[in-house]
Formats: structure tokens, sequence, C-alpha cells
């Protein structure tokens, strides 16, 4: 699928959500209910190839490389604390 086509029916999916809302206002009770399955079902679609397109987007990331922009192009900077706090003894749990 290229990117133009993922593009497209992005489109057309909100196209269907957008129209699907707008014949619910002047409908009855059981199309309502048939208008919201469709677009329960749009939802689905939408998201499946929302999905779809990021992952094609994150399959096109090399890691390795990303890492290795990341360590020469900043400076890592590291801040901690470290305490030490005595244990009770079990003399004192028993009192």
């Amino acid at each position: 699928m290229s990117e133009k086509d993922g593009k497209g029916k992005l489109g057309d999916i909100l196209k269907s959500v957008v129209s699907t809302g707008v014949s619910a206002a002047s409908m009855g009770e059981e199309a309502v209910k048939g208008i919201m399955e469709n677009a329960k079902n749009a939802k689905s679609e939408l998201i499946s190839q929302a999905k779809n397109e990021l992952k094609t987007w994150l399959d096109k990331i090399d890691l390795s490389k990303e890492i290795d922009r990341v360590l020469e192009d900043y400076d890592l900077e590291v801040n901690a604390k470290v305490s030490f706090k005595k244990k009770k003894s079990k003399k004192d749990e028993t009192t």
C-alpha cells in the first residue's frame, strides 16, 4: 500500500464518520442504531488504519543509527541520590 493510498483511506473513513453523525440527527431509533453500528465499524477501521500507518513509519526507523545520533549530538547527564537507612533489628520489631 502506498502512502497516498493510506491517506485516501483515512480521508474516506473520516468522511463516513461525519456523514454518519449528520444522518443520525434526522432518523428514527432503529436507523440510529444501525448508524451507530456503522460508526463503530468506521472507528475500528480508522484505528486499524492509524495503527498500520504508525507501524509502517516505525519500521523505517533504524534504532541503532538513532541511538548513535543522540549519543553524538547530546551530552548525557545523570543525577542520582544514594542513601543508606539502618534496618530495624529483630529486637526492635518485637517491642
